[in-house]
């Protein structure tokens, strides 16, 4: 039976990590994704405040899933050097901070074609790959709007020119919906290279963000499909929810808490 372990971006609770801690332990949710930490994103962190960082988490019996990083979301033209800088910073944090993955991207271009920008893509990534290779360490590659990998097909053309067990796909059906694409299509396409799923769902015809189950996001046909293959990992609540939506807002820690139960009701069904 495959096991889904729920993990989340805990600075949507609130930007304090006392009070991320808080929201995850009262919803029962023994992982983190980590990306800000008291108002500060994770790779500005001091090597210092990162180790504190993980022994605050150990004491709380709180575990780190993954290195929620914003690599790769910078535009192709800019400083690549610099940003490869920054990425070696993110593969010291996975191992401050004990764990295996790194949430990373693949490159806005807003001046260029895709298909001009996709030779030096594909050089960044082998370059970014073959040091997570060095570091013991497996990136997640995120689809989002905008980047490289926005549609499934340029995902999959990412996923299978790199060719590593160390470049696999975060998967997110909402970003997909959102960009105009169905997403248990792109997951069926990328079924071989998915390891890691955030959780968040999304109306195609608005654009709404809202919690899992409740959108045109077909997650449950998804996590059914990747039960039926076997797949053990994170899910990753990223609930994107607005505090003042009608149905689904409320405090950081309320739009949490029901994004953790939308996504524990479709485990129970798929699950089972």
């Amino acid at each position: 039976m495959a096991t889904f372990t729920i993990t989340g971006f805990a600075d949507e609770i609130a930007p304090a990590m006392d009070e991320q801690v808080a929201g995850l332990q009262a919803t029962q949710v023994a992982w983190v994704e980590v990306r800000g930490v008291d108002g500060t994103g994770v790779l500005d962190l001091t090597d210092t405040q990162a180790e504190q960082l993980r022994r605050r988490l150990v004491d709380a019996g709180i575990g780190v899933s993954s290195v929620g990083s914003p690599i790769g979301k910078v535009d192709i033209a800019d400083d690549l050097e610099a940003h490869f800088e920054q990425f070696q910073i993110a593969l010291r944090r996975a191992e401050q901070l004990g764990c295996d993955y790194v949430r990373i991207f693949s490159f806005y271009h807003k001046d260029q074609a895709a298909a001009a920008i996709r030779g030096l893509v594909m050089e960044q990534m082998h370059r970014m790959t073959q040091a997570a290779v060095e570091a013991g360490v497996t990136l997640l590659h995120e689809n989002e709007k905008g980047i490289y990998g926005e549609s499934p097909e340029h995902c999959l053309d990412l996923l299978a020119t790199v060719n590593s067990p160390h470049l696999r796909a975060a998967f997110d059906p909402a970003n997909f919906i959102q960009c105009g694409h169905a997403a248990k299509a792109g997951f069926d396409l990328l079924v071989e290279h998915v390891a890691y799923f955030h959780i968040k769902d999304a109306v195609a015809a608005t654009g709404r963000v809202v919690p899992a189950g409740h959108g045109d996001g077909a997650l449950e046909q998804i996590l059914r499909a990747a039960v039926e293959r076997g797949f053990s990992g994170f899910a990753s609540i990223e609930p994107h929810l607005k505090a003042d939506d009608p149905d689904f807002g409320g405090s950081g820690a309320e739009r949490f808490a029901t994004a953790v139960a939308a996504l524990r009701s479709l485990l129970d069904r798929v699950e089972r």
